[in-house]
């Protein structure tokens, strides 16, 4: 064996020691700043995303109205924190041909679920919870049936704006979801003619309305 082919041998190790060291503290560098990213998401506040459903409930209660909602309530980041819903409150205001009618007051009522029952194959409302908060984490969204009641106040044929506001913890900025209901003279009069309790659906994705270039949106009677 020659100087020149150890020379050459030697060579080649000092060139893989010094890549393999480079290579090692690479690897330590990216697992350090992946390391400080994950902390760092940790730490963030969760971010609540609010979807709505495309079925809402409504139907006389007492001497006035129930509504019934139930959204989708999720953080899409993972978070140290969970994120507390603290209040609920519902919005429906008359407009167009209908704006100087009177506004319902909407209180939050009651947190309800509906449940199938296989025996009479129907799908039955049950009583979940008084009003109160509600806890939502990426691992743990929330859906429940937010009830409210509006008291001596019924609806009248026309479009109606509304919105469904959720009140967060430690004095963050409400989370507020619009939406638009369209209630057609048919729609008034099965609720004023109803029994107590009774339950009308409106949906927003009707196949039928949606090929309508008016408010095609909007929830809206399945039987108008």
């Amino acid at each position: 064996m020659n100087d020149t082919d150890e020379g050459a041998r030697e060579s080649q190790r000092t060139l893989f020691d010094s890549v393999h060291k480079w290579a090692a503290t690479l690897a330590a560098v990216v697992a350090l700043a992946f390391s400080i990213y994950n902390f760092t998401e940790l730490q963030r506040k969760p971010r609540i995303d609010v979807t709505l459903p495309h079925l809402l409930r409504t139907g006389p209660v007492d001497n006035g109205i129930g509504f019934q909602i139930q959204p989708t309530v999720s953080t899409r980041f993972k978070a140290q924190d969970v994120e507390v819903i603290r209040d609920a409150h519902l919005q429906l205001t008359p407009v167009g041909s209908i704006s100087s009618l009177k506004k319902p007051i909407f209180y939050w009522h009651e947190t309800g679920t509906y449940v199938y029952d296989f025996a009479s194959d129907q799908v039955n409302y049950h009583w979940m919870s008084d009003p109160a908060p509600f806890l939502v984490s990426q691992d743990k969204p929330q859906q429940p049936t937010l009830v409210f009641w509006a008291d001596n106040w019924t609806f009248q044929p026309g479009r109606y704006e509304g919105s469904l506001q959720l009140s967060r913890s430690e004095n963050k900025g409400l989370v507020t979801k619009k939406f638009c209901l369209i209630i057609s003279k048919k729609a008034a009069g099965e609720i004023r003619n109803a029994e107590q309790r009774q339950i009308f659906f409106y949906r927003d994705d009707l196949p039928k309305f949606h090929s309508s270039s008016q408010s095609p949106g909007c929830y809206r009677r399945e039987t108008d």
